[in-house]
């Protein structure tokens, strides 16, 4: 660790030249950005080589989180918090005449995630290493991304997000530990010595090579590690090359190496279908392969060695995505390791636990029996066999109760549930808001939880305060630090000690200069890439997420369609000028999300270009909304829209973070808003709309038509109509999707249930805006009680509860 700036300065020069051979003054932005990179690199390799010593040496249980998604965010100025490195080094690189923040902004996104999911994985490494547990990240090395989105002429278009193309300075690849994954072909079993052995043959090998990623704890001396598969061949056709054939030639190459192509393949279609299961069982494979390996390297090979495997190893598995983890540990004791079905299902539930992220029947996948069967021959046996042994205890239980048995099968219908394999095969279940959980028991998985009381339980999300609130808001962090000391960045929970700064003015003062600040650096932003200038006096009003039609867009954009009407027919309307911020991509196959990116940008360019308005509104939408953004959007917020319809939201992330930067909720009683309720109290907090037990009530029993609501308020009539009677400067089908899913689909989503109340709440936040102080207080206390929401506590809650792990203190050398 550096002792001094010029003791920086002179590591930093002297990387530069070993690496690039220039000096200062001839190197780029890039050079200087990898430089410093690899400069940092070489302290976290020192503590990375320290902390897998000292695991193996002590032999504890370590945790490896299996997720499809990883949403890192840019590592330099998270890896520099981390080490304690920020100030030292900024102070370094400003006496060369370098800017830190400029080097930051060098490095590309890694494209590993899409949303709340893979951020919620990035968190939680973060928390576990910061928490001196040992627990790793296992996924796939995404070549792109899942799109970088660009809006042209309001239309969401897709290009590829190619995040590799300069490299990754943060990976390392380890050819070595390759392992080969196998598609398709078949399987016949044998007699061996007594016991039934599979033999798998005919199949195509997929060769999976393991490329680390540090994971650095703050200030904790822990480095953890993140293993991203790649898909590899050697493989050319030279023969076919030779006759001229180039592209043959290349072809299966090209083949084998789709499968960590890109993030989320478009499953509209067969091909797109069987990559995403390929992708699934690829890294699930090959994690467990490795881990397998290793465990066996440690504590020995012997069968019964083996048996124990959940004595020193926890494998979760986060959402559905990696459920055929259950069938390929199986695979793995029982064909490779000799274990017999008794003892290697008794292995398998107690090293594998699951979190659920969902109740909407579309995201609890299910995959067609013929595809399973064709591309993973030996899952598919396993399965058979996990299936019909559980379909049997399930008949013992309920003797007759065919419809039951059917419900709760894992393969019925003619299509794989994979919901029902990950909570047949592991021995915790989990929700991620207290809410979403009950739902769980007693709707979504009512048969399951009669049938494993004692297997499901809470977790409620949470997200890392260092990088949200420390590192996105420096200007806030340090005002925090001011008031009630540093003790907060290792223990969050004493962020309540700001309560009492709730009411004071010099404070409240200091905390809206800072949001000031903020908002005028995301102003200039806007500015820079829009040409669309913002109020920064504005309330700056958010909702940004992945756009879908149960987080509700739609209903924040009727409602500024609503309040442009209002204008238009009172240009004196008294209201406090407000900035509509909208952020988020819609999935490359989803056509009505698609259609409301659209309605946005219509509104947008109606509204900003319509002088008789005063500029009282303004509509903006960032496009290729990721972390880095999101970490400019956030601390700039006054308004955090959490919409989403009722019980439909299994937690949301997103609150959290803009709650941490002082935005107000206003929000629905769904997912984690309840609990943000429950500890900010009803006068924080802007609450509207049914509740998820009246919108469950109504999908169970039905008693909502749209046309009540259409009907019998003229404000929503003239809205709904406006999408579709030429009003707006569209095609007149343009939207008619968006009508489509209010009025003939009768609302699903109580967006025009909901308009009144949403209206209302908007207009409280109106009035309680022009009240600055207690806005400010409102602000000061989301923070305060923001401390309940970071994922230290929610990993915290994990180690003892679920994986049963504990700190390892890392010794330096």
């Amino acid at each position: 660790m550096f002792t001094s700036k010029e003791e920086f300065k002179e590591a930093f020069i002297d990387k530069l030249q070993t690496l690039f051979g220039q000096s200062l003054d001839e190197s780029s932005q890039t050079d200087r950005y990898v430089a410093l990179s690899a400069l940092i690199r070489d302290i976290i390799n020192k503590r990375w080589y320290q902390s897998n010593k000292q695991y193996k040496q002590c032999k504890e249980k370590q945790v490896y989180y299996f997720s499809m998604e990883f949403l890192l965010g840019r590592l330099l100025g998270s890896n520099l918090f981390n080490l304690g490195l920020t100030d030292v080094c900024s102070e370094a690189l400003t006496e060369l005449g370098i800017d830190l923040n400029e080097l930051e902004a060098v490095e590309q996104d890694a494209g590993l995630g899409n949303g709340g999911l893979g951020r919620l994985a990035a968190c939680f490494l973060d928390s576990l290493a910061s928490l001196q547990l040992p627990g790793h990240g296992t996924g796939i090395r995404y070549r792109h991304g899942m799109f970088e989105q660009k809006i042209v002429n309001g239309y969401q278009i897709e290009i590829p997000d190619n995040w590799l193309k300069d490299g990754y300075v943060w990976e390392t690849r380890k050819a070595d530990r390759a392992v080969t994954v196998k598609f398709g072909g078949n399987v016949r079993l044998e007699s061996q010595g007594g016991r039934l052995v599979a033999i798998h043959e005919n199949y195509e090998p997929v060769l999976a090579v393991p490329y680390d990623v540090p994971v650095i704890g703050a200030n904790s001396g822990t480095v953890n590690t993140l293993r991203l598969w790649s898909a590899e061949t050697n493989y050319f056709d030279f023969p076919s090359f030779s006759k001229g054939d180039f592209l043959k030639a290349v072809e299966h190459k090209y083949s084998l190496e789709a499968t960590s192509q890109i993030l989320y393949p478009d499953d509209n279609y067969p091909e797109g279908k069987t990559l995403r299961l390929k992708q699934q069982y690829f890294f699930v494979s090959a994690g467990l392969q490795s881990i397998v390996r290793r465990y066996k390297r440690t504590y020995g090979g012997d069968p019964s060695v083996l048996a124990k495997i959940y004595e020193k190893v926890a494998v979760h598995i986060n959402d559905t995505h990696p459920a055929l983890a259950v069938p390929e540990l199986m695979r793995i004791l029982m064909d490779e390791e000799g274990l017999g079905w008794d003892e290697a299902w008794n292995a398998t539930t107690k090293t594998i636990s699951y979190t659920n992220h969902t109740i909407l029947p579309e995201a609890l996948e299910k995959w067609p029996v013929d595809l399973v069967q064709t591309l993973l021959p030996r899952m598919y046996m396993i399965i058979q066999e996990i299936n019909e042994r559980f379909c049997a205890a399930l008949w013992d239980r309920y003797p007759g109760d065919w419809e039951r048995i059917r419900a709760m099968a894992i393969i019925s219908d003619g299509y794989v549930h994979m919901a029902h394999l990950a909570v047949t095969g592991s021995h915790s279940v989990n929700g991620v808001a207290e809410v979403h959980s009950n739902i769980l028991k007693k709707e979504v998985m009512a048969n399951f939880h009669q049938f494993y009381p004692h297997r499901f339980n809470n977790k409620t999300n949470g997200v890392t305060h260092r990088r949200w609130l420390a590192k996105a808001n420096p200007g806030l962090a340090k005002l925090i630090t001011q008031a009630i000391g540093p003790g907060w960045l290792a223990h969050p929970t004493e962020l309540a000690n700001l309560h009492r700064y709730a009411r004071d003015p010099a404070f409240q003062s200091s905390i809206k200069a800072v949001k000031q600040a903020n908002k005028e650096r995301l102003a200039k932003y806007i500015k820079d890439k829009m040409d669309i200038a913002v109020d920064v006096d504005s309330i700056f009003d958010v909702q940004a997420k992945r756009i879908h039609a149960y987080k509700r867009q739609t209903l924040n954009a009727l409602h500024i369609l609503d309040l442009y009407n209002r204008l238009k027919a009172d240009p004196g309307l008294d209201i406090t000028p407000r900035t509509f911020i909208f952020g988020g991509k819609a999935a490359t196959g989803y056509y009505l999300a698609k259609r409301i990116i659209k309605l946005i940008n219509t509104l947008a360019d109606v509204i900003n270009n319509d002088r008789s308005i005063g500029g009282k509104i303004r509509v903006v939408f960032l496009e290729n909304y990721n972390v880095s953004l999101a970490e400019l959007i956030m601390p700039a917020a006054d308004v955090s829209e959490q919409i989403s319809t009722a019980s439909r939201e299994a937690s949301g992330t997103g609150n959290m973070k803009f709650m941490m930067n002082g935005a107000v909720t206003i929000g629905t009683l769904d997912g984690a808003n309840i609990e943000i309720r429950d500890e900010v109290g009803d006068d924080n907090i802007v609450i509207f709309g049914l509740t998820a037990d009246e919108v469950l009530s109504y999908y169970k029993h039905g008693g909502y038509n749209v046309l009540d609501v259409y009907h019998g308020n003229p404000r929503v009539k003239m809205i709904v109509d406006q999408l579709v009677n030429g009003f707006l400067p569209v095609s007149p089908d343009e939207f008619d999707s968006i009508y489509h899913s209010l009025m003939r689909a009768n609302d699903e989503y109580f967006v025009l249930k909901d308009f009144a109340a949403y209206a209302a709440a908007q207009e409280k936040i109106d009035r309680l805006y022009r009240d600055q102080s207690r806005w400010q207080a409102m602000a000061i206390n989301n923070i305060a009680f923001s401390g309940r929401f970071a994922s230290d506590r929610t990993v915290s809650e994990y180690a003892i509860g679920i994986w049963g792990i504990k700190p390892v203190i890392i010794r330096e050398s």
